[in-house]
């Protein structure tokens, strides 16, 4: 995967990943664009920086919630979701065991073919349309 399309500061920072844990987050964003991009409801995504992580989240008001994805203390890298809402919970309960978590924030990620996508998708779906 390449950084091509990616702005600036946003791409700096996946840059400056460790091999893995770039592929890994390039994988998750490609994830977060693809999944965007079936939904007509969502429109197009801001992709920025937050708390120095890339972020995602739809133009349109009151429509979904952030998804950041970067680095994590406990893992390679990870899918976070604003832990003040259900997102990464619900995700656990439809998908219990699956994956590891870091309480109701983030999934946790030591290699990039831990990124299954039609599971994965379940969960970026929900946080895109978390306020519709």
């Amino acid at each position: 995967m390449t950084l091509d399309g990616i702005p600036g500061p946003v791409r700096a920072v996946i840059d400056g990943y460790p091999p893995q844990a770039r592929e890994g987050v390039l994988a998750l964003r490609g994830l977060i664009l693809e999944v965007a991009g079936r939904l007509p409801e969502v429109g197009p995504l801001d992709e920025t920086l937050k708390w120095g992580q890339p972020a995602y989240l739809p133009r349109r008001p009151r429509t979904g919630s952030t998804l950041r994805v970067g680095l994590h203390k406990g893992a390679q890298f990870a899918l976070f979701a604003h832990c003040q809402t259900s997102i990464i919970s619900d995700y656990a309960q439809a998908f219990p065991a699956w994956d590891r978590l870091d309480g109701n924030r983030a999934v946790l990620f030591d290699t990039p073919g831990q990124v299954e996508p039609e599971r994965l998708s379940h969960l970026v779906r929900h946080a895109l349309t978390y306020h519709l």
